[in-house]
This record gives structure tokens, sequence and C-alpha cells, in this order.
């Protein structure tokens, strides 16, 4: 599905995916709409409900309900929050599209700062962290991450992270994916290079606590470098011919020894570590190519990135049942 073009009476559409902060989206919208009026602009805010804990529907109804800029998107089920927030872009209208998370984490009153950024022809912005304010577990792993994905893929900006202004023309481009999992930045790294970052502060989180758990950010982590990168596979590939080294030079030092005299055993123990060793190495190359198999799996049968069961916007004054859309992307 491709997003609408830009509507010209909207200037800047701010998206958040909603999973378990529903708590903030009050104060949220207020900040959103306090800010976007102080720079006049005209605005919309899109609520994505991704079936979070608790039940934020009623919430975002009652938000749309209120305040004409609000749209509210409630998904079938879980997608996950990149899928959630392709859902919101999928939507936007603004010439500029502003993504930010549901904990209020992101300030509002840094968006005039980070669009101002993009407006000499750089068409994505994000806002770079100083200092965060998430566990230390946390602080490291994305540290890690960033190191990481910053070898794997050079064009990724080194500052990404969700709260991004993306101009329409580019935001327009990520519905060309048909992807069941996307990942937007390793997307927007395939569509332009004219990134920039703009320093923004980290607020602590008031409302709930991080939906991301260790062991999410792992899978994360996984569908990443399956889905962007052929790194994995690489990392076999050098995996395997080095078993293939250090087996190579096993097998030369046991027969030296046994022709020398000085190995007249080589012995159960030193057998079986190899064979063991090598098993082991197999056994991850081969789920290092499963993942990829099933990815391929995915693709082929077009699971959709999303599907959208309800609607609430300013034209009805509660929610509109039934599947609005689904999209592969």
């Amino acid at each position: 599905m491709e997003i609408p073009v830009a509507d010209s009476e909207i200037d800047v559409s701010v998206v958040v995916p909603v999973y378990g902060g529903m708590a903030a989206l009050p104060e949220l919208c207020e900040r959103v709409g306090r800010t976007m009026r102080e720079a006049g602009w005209r605005y919309e805010i899109i609520l994505v409900d991704d079936h979070g804990p608790g039940n934020a529907w009623p919430v975002i109804v009652e938000l749309a309900r209120m305040d004409p800029q609000v749209i509210g998107l409630r998904l079938s089920k879980n997608f996950g929050q990149h899928a959630a927030t392709m859902c919101g872009i999928n939507r936007a209208r603004g010439e500029w599209v502003v993504t930010m998370d549901d904990d209020l984490e992101h300030p509002p009153e840094s968006i005039p700062a980070m669009v101002a950024a993009g407006t000499d022809g750089c068409r994505l912005v994000y806002g770079a962290f100083g200092r965060r304010t998430h566990a230390a577990y946390r602080n490291i792993s994305s540290d890690l991450m960033r190191w990481t994905l910053k070898r794997a893929f050079p064009d990724l900006n080194e500052n990404y992270c969700s709260f991004r202004a993306i101009h329409s023309s580019v935001a327009r481009q990520l519905s060309a994916f048909s992807l069941s999992k996307p990942y937007i930045d390793g997307m927007l790294s395939w569509i332009t290079s004219g990134a920039r970052s703009v320093e923004v502060s980290h607020s602590v989180r008031t409302h709930g606590e991080s939906a991301y758990t260790l062991k999410k950010l792992v899978a994360h982590a996984v569908n990443i470098f399956v889905t962007f990168s052929p790194l994995p596979l690489r990392m076999a590939t050098y995996g395997g011919l080095g078993l293939a080294g250090v087996s190579f030079l096993s097998i030369i030092y046991f027969v030296y020894g046994k022709l020398s005299g000085t190995i007249s055993n080589p012995g159960y123990t030193s057998l079986m570590s190899v064979v063991l060793f090598a098993c082991g190495i197999q056994l991850v190359i081969l789920g290092v190519l499963g993942e990829y198999v099933g990815k391929l799996m995915s693709a082929a049968y077009k699971r959709p990135g999303y599907i959208v069961i309800e609607e609430a916007h300013p034209t009805v004054s509660a929610s509109t049942p039934g599947f609005a859309h689904q999209s592969e992307a």
C-alpha cells in the first residue's frame, strides 16, 4: 500500500506506536499540540495501538473524540514497534513525518529543531541523545548494537533511533519494501544517505516500564542482521573455513606424532573434542541458514506487515470497526 501524497494543509504528521504507554498519551498529545501551535504548523497526531499491555484503545478513541488533530489506528494483534510505526507512516499526510515513542522519553519540544535541521536539503533527521536514562544493561546493549550495526551497515546513521523526522518524499518510498518484519532505519539507509542528527534531551520515563526486555532486544537484533545483512552468512563461512583449517592442522599434528613416536595413543578425549567442536560449528551454520530460509518463506507467503481493524478520527465520534487495510511493508 502506498501512503497518501503529502497534504498541503498539513505541515507535520506525528506518528506514535502505542505499546504499554497509554498513561502518557494525554500529556503527549497536549505537549505535541502546544509545540505545533507555537511553531505555527498545521499538524496531525497518529496513534497506532499495537496491542500492548493494558487497553490503550479506549484512551485513543477518547483523545480522537476530544482533539480533531488526533487519529487512532488499532492493529489486529501485536506486530512490533517498527510495523506499527510503518502503519502510521503509511497514513501520514504531512510534509514531514515525525516518529516518536509513547513514553515521553522523546521530548515533543525538540520536534521544531529536528524539522528545521532538515529544511536545507537533508530529508532525514535523527534525535541524538547525549545521555540516555535507560537501565545500565539497556545502554550497554544499545552501544554494542550500534557499534556492530555500523560495521554491518556502513550507510546507517550512527545515532539512529526511533525519534526521527522524515520528509514525505522519503517516507513514501518506505512502502515499496515488502517486509513482514520491517526495520525502518535499515530501510532508510537504503533510500537516502542524506541523514543528520540533532542533539536532544532524553527524558526520564514516568509511566510504566520499557517493553524491551533482553530477550526482545536479542530477537530484534537477530531479525535486523538476518533481514538486512549477509554478515551472519559471512561469519558462518569464515567459521567453517576456520574449523576446516583447525581440523586439518590437528590431523597433521596427530599423524606426525604417530609417525615420530611422540604420540603413542592419540586418545579418546582428543578425538571426541574435535568431533564435538566440528558438530557444534556445523549446527550453528545450519541455524544461520535456517533463519535466512525462514525469512525467504515469509516473503514468499506475503505475510502482512500489519492489519488495521479499527480507526478513530475526527470525522466520527467513536471507533470505526472492520478491517481497514493490510500492508506487507
